[in-house]
């Protein structure tokens, strides 16, 4: 009688434990569930070279509505938190270090009626994510980071399930991006060195974040401009930067901080010169003047008009490959047709094969070309 119970008793204390697990998991599947899923989307294509998707909310807009954020660090630890739920504050003294990069972007109409738009990210080569996302509250994008912006170190990569979480982080760090509702935003580096600092009083977003901002919530260029309005901006990474924006119909604009002053002037083309009527236009590297003055005329020659195959020939004729003195290369080169919502990406200057991606496309959002 008394092994009876004492077998009773056990059976007991183990229902409890197992009990507890369940509880446990069920709530760590609450708590977690949404990271965990898009967690275990993480995938290499080649090497250096990620993916990742994440459906659902992943607290953009509850950043939003806390303020936002002043600085890198200020958003890395947003984002940690986020993503944590709390249980774990970020280091975050490996953000915000100051790189300087080249870009060239190009918008043009396309041939059946619709709009391209190209982009080129010139930096010293790094881990580059492609980020795909259908916000809870917001619009579907593709988006494109420097996984070696977030501050994880050089050994970093994807591929533990702590290291996939931590990649989630890329969907706050985007460089540049297409929505659903074509509209396009690419992140350029201005023509010198001063830092944007905004205080208005208004909530804040650095330039990244800015650019999560606009993909998610605006439809056209106009749109992403007053959105803009209703910020104080801060410069990611301590540099100054311009933004390049397109949407559906063609209107195709550059957004430029000077002297904590957004102004706005409407592009075909942008690279890394001020292009806005201030005291600073024309501000910048000889080589930006020389791409900018390179698609200026490939344009013109076309008449405005150009094919996917052509904006992609575009962005080679001017990516750093044709500058041999540079120690850059075009880590990514990206042709966003935004009538079809695909952007095709072309990776460290290899313009013979790429990837696709198709908004909309379900499980199979990313393909090779």
């Amino acid at each position: 009688m008394e092994n009876k119970r004492k077998h009773k008793a056990l059976w007991i204390v183990l229902a409890v434990i197992a009990v507890i697990i369940v509880v446990f998991l069920i709530g760590g599947w609450f708590m977690f569930g949404g990271q965990i899923r898009a967690a275990g989307t993480v995938k290499e294509l080649e090497d250096g070279v990620y993916c990742l998707e994440y459906k659902g909310d992943y607290g953009f807009d509850e950043f939003l509505a806390e303020g936002g954020a002043k600085s890198d660090e200020e958003m890395a630890d947003y984002i940690t938190s986020f993503l944590s739920h709390g249980f774990y504050k970020a280091d975050d003294s490996g953000a915000g270090s100051v790189k300087k990069y080249g870009c060239s972007t190009l918008s043009a109409k396309s041939d059946d009626g619709g709009v391209i738009f190209g982009r080129n990210f010139d930096e010293k080569d790094g881990k580059v994510m492609i980020v795909h996302t259908v916000p809870k509250n917001g619009y579907e994008s593709v988006s494109t980071c420097d996984l070696d912006y977030l501050g994880f170190g050089d050994d970093y990569k994807p591929g533990t399930m702590m290291n996939n979480m931590m990649a989630l982080s890329a969907v706050y760090v985007p460089l540049d991006g297409m929505n659903s509702e074509g509209l396009c935003v690419a992140d350029l580096m201005a023509g010198d060195d001063e830092v944007t600092a905004q205080d208005t009083g208004k909530p804040s977003v650095t330039t990244v974040s800015g650019i999560r901002l606009m993909l998610d919530h605006a439809a056209t260029t106009d749109e992403a401009v007053e959105l803009l309005k209703k910020y104080d901006m801060h410069s990611s990474i301590g540099s100054a930067h311009h933004y390049s924006i397109t949407d559906a119909s063609g209107k195709s604009v550059v957004v430029e901080y000077v002297s904590n002053e957004m102004i706005v002037k409407e592009t075909k083309i942008v690279t890394n010169f001020y292009l806005t009527d201030t005291e600073k236009a024309g501000v910048g590297s000889d080589q930006s003047h020389t791409r900018f003055e390179t698609l200026e005329a490939l344009n013109e020659q076309n008449g405005g008009i150009i094919t996917t195959d052509g904006m992609r020939d575009a962005l080679e004729s001017v990516c750093q490959a044709r500058f041999p003195d540079s120690d850059e290369i075009s880590v990514w080169s990206i042709v966003y047709d935004d009538l079809n919502k695909s952007a095709y990406y072309y990776l460290r200057q290899d313009f013979g094969r790429g990837y696709k991606v198709v908004l909309g496309g379900g499980r199979g959002w990313i393909s090779a070309e």
